[in-house]
């Protein structure tokens, strides 16, 4: 008895989809910082003013190599997404995104002055100058120990931020403490504060300075279309007036129709453009303002000495303008619908005008063909009468010479020839017509078929 042949052995990644451990990748492709206190990070976020989302990513990543290289780092990959590399004293963090990159830095010990610009100097400003899009962030972040007296912060926040405006928040459940005022400073820095406990793990720290900068990131991105948005509702004003005055003119039978359905489809053209070059925006302003939200939750932040909370901030400061964004996003999808449903009744008017103009023409037709009818029967009559009178006349001498023999008179002989001459006439002619009517009853039949 012969032994089975042994089945060839398969590996687990002849077993997975293709991109399955690219997918797993992906999920530990950009791993939160482990920060000690003291530090500081420094954060950066350039985007291109325009099309940002279809930039040239080699233009980046040349950016990038500019940087790392004057430290003597390694250059980053063609195709890399996230790089990560220690510059110095400092540890660098690069993460490309859909609209835009971002640089972090961060640097351990205690700054001699916090907030001070000479902590930037892993980022120099030429080097700024040559970025292929512009800073839509820019933060530094000063972490510090926590005191043991919670109140000792209440001055330095005092030193450190404007008073108007200032949130201050115990986050994870009371380890930390996070300062803010959203405002820019004088060196183009918005800070935030971070007094974090002693008790407070490197990993957790690293977590709430990313969901920091984050917070601010997406934040001004998603702020990004509230200027677009001011400038189309302008020009949905002017479109909308145009709009309603072509709705009420619909019923008005003096204007032609086909002119007002011409101006409609100018300013429906008009409208889908307006939504074309918009939507990715909207569409971005929603996730954006999503992620802002979803940062601030994660904090789990608690009210610090009666200070106003991040929540609250966003919901004094923020929100209005994403309702704004979603307002003007509301109203051009509505302005669209009408127009289409304006688009639909005018051209049920313009199908109902030309229903009852073709019924017109074709009763006009029927009464024309019904005069050609009348006309062809008279011409019919005509011909027959014409026929006959040049058929007796013909007869009349061929027979003429047999009627005088037998002694019959001219006027005889032409007075009985003419009712069998008509009579023969009028049946050949009746033939001649019945013989046409259904050829052309053949024919359709053909056409049909």
């Amino acid at each position: 008895m012969t032994e089975p042949a042994a089945m060839p052995r398969t590996t687990p990644q002849q077993l997975d989809h293709p991109l399955r451990y690219e997918m797993v990748n992906e999920l530990h492709a950009r791993p939160s910082p482990r920060l000690v206190v003291p530090c500081t990070a420094v954060y950066l976020a350039f985007k291109e003013p325009r099309d940002a989302a279809n930039r040239d990513r080699s233009v980046d990543i040349a950016h990038l190599a500019e940087l790392v290289m004057r430290h003597g780092a390694p250059a980053p990959q063609d195709d890399a997404g996230h790089y990560a590399a220690q510059l110095g004293r400092h540890e660098l963090r690069w993460e490309s995104h859909t609209e835009f990159v971002s640089y972090a830095g961060f640097t351990p010990g205690q700054p001699h002055r916090p907030f001070d610009p000479a902590l930037a100097e892993m980022f120099p400003a030429d080097w700024q100058a040559r970025a292929p899009g512009r800073r839509v962030a820019a933060a530094m972040v000063h972490v510090a120990t926590m005191p043991d007296d919670p109140d000792a912060i209440t001055p330095l926040l005092s030193s450190w931020f404007a008073t108007d405006g200032l949130v201050a928040v115990q986050v994870l459940d009371g380890t930390a403490v996070v300062a803010t005022d959203f405002r820019i400073d004088p060196a183009g820095w918005m800070r935030f504060a971070v007094f974090a406990a002693p008790d407070l793990g490197a990993g957790r720290l690293g977590r709430v300075v990313q969901r920091l900068l984050e917070l601010e990131t997406y934040r001004a991105m998603s702020m990004l279309a509230l200027p677009r948005v001011r400038a189309l509702n302008a020009t949905m004003n002017t479109l909308e007036t145009r709009l309603t005055a072509l709705v009420e003119r619909l019923g008005d039978d003096t204007r032609p129709a086909e002119t007002v359905l011409h101006e409609l489809l100018t300013l429906s053209l008009k409208l889908e453009s307006a939504a074309t070059q918009h939507g990715f925006r909207f569409g971005a302003t929603r996730a954006y303002e999503a992620i802002v939200h979803d940062r601030i939750a994660s904090l789990r932040e608690k009210r610090f000495q009666g200070r106003q909370t991040l929540n609250e901030f966003m919901v004094r400061r923020f929100l209005p303008a994403m309702r704004t964004v979603q307002s003007a996003e509301l109203r051009l999808d509505a302005m669209v619908d009408r127009a289409a449903r304006a688009g639909e009744l005018l051209r049920t008017r313009v199908d109902v005008q030309r229903s009852g103009q073709n019924q017109a023409l074709l009763e006009r037709m029927d009464r024309r063909a019904d005069l050609q009818l009348r006309l062809q029967h008279t011409v019919e009559g005509l011909s027959v009468v014409a026929i006959s009178y040049y058929a007796v006349g013909l007869l009349g001498y061929a027979v003429y010479p047999l009627a005088e023999s037998a002694g019959i008179e001219r006027s005889i002989l032409i007075a009985a020839l003419t009712p069998l001459v008509v009579l023969t006439v009028w049946l050949g002619m009746r033939r001649v017509r019945a013989k046409l009517h259904d050829a052309a009853g053949d024919r359709a039949g053909h056409g049909d078929l």
